[in-house]
C-alpha cells in the first residue's frame, strides 16, 4: 500500500504558503488529496466548487494531487481514502497550540493515522487567505502572494 495523505484546508483563497506546504508534501508521499473543508462557521468569498477549481488549476503540475471536498469529521475522510496521514501547514507557534488540539482529538478518533506538520517557508510565515482577501479587496499587489490564476478571480469578485 503506498502513502496517502490528506491535506485539509477552507482555501479561501489557496495562497503560495499553501502551495508551498502542498508540493512538499508531494515529494513525501505517494498520493496527496487536497480537500476543502466546507466549514459552516466561516462566510467564504469562494463557493466550495471555485475553491476546487481553483486548487486543481494551481495543482495540476503536481501529478499525485487530487482536489476532493467534505463536511464533517476530517478523521472519518482520512479513512474513507484510506490515508494514513494528515498533512498540517504552520506558519508560526502560535498555530501550534490549535493544530495540536486537533492532532490529540484525531489520535483519539484513529490511532493509526498520523499527523505531520510542515513548517512553511518564512516568506509565507504571515500570509493567510484572509490577509489576502483584504488586500485584494481594496485594490493593492498581491501578485506575490498568490498564483495569476487566484489573482484573476479575486479581482473577478470584487469587481462583481
Amino acid at each position: 500500500m503506498g502513502s496517502i495523505a490528506v491535506c485539509p484546508g477552507s482555501f479561501d483563497p489557496i495562497t503560495f504558503g499553501h502551495l508551498d506546504i502542498i508540493s512538499r508534501g508531494a515529494k513525501v508521499f505517494d498520493q496527496i488529496y487536497v480537500v476543502v473543508l466546507n466549514n459552516s462557521s466561516k462566510n467564504p468569498l469562494f463557493s466550495v466548487e471555485e475553491r476546487m477549481e481553483l486548487i486543481r488549476e494551481v495543482t495540476k503540475d503536481i501529478p499525485n494531487v487530487i482536489v476532493d471536498s467534505f463536511q464533517g469529521l476530517l478523521i472519518d475522510y482520512a479513512k474513507n481514502v484510506k490515508a494514513n496521514a494528515i498533512i498540517r501547514g504552520l506558519r508560526a507557534v502560535s498555530d501550534f497550540e490549535y493544530e495540536m488540539q486537533i492532532t490529540s482529538m484525531n489520535r483519539v478518533l484513529d490511532e493509526d493515522i498520523e499527523t505531520f506538520f510542515i513548517m512553511t517557508n518564512n516568506q509565507y510565515s504571515f500570509l493567510s487567505s484572509s490577509i489576502v482577501k483584504e488586500v485584494s479587496k481594496y485594490g493593492g499587489n498581491i501578485s506575490e502572494l498568490v498564483p495569476a490564476f487566484v489573482e484573476k478571480a479575486l479581482k473577478e469578485k470584487y469587481q462583481s
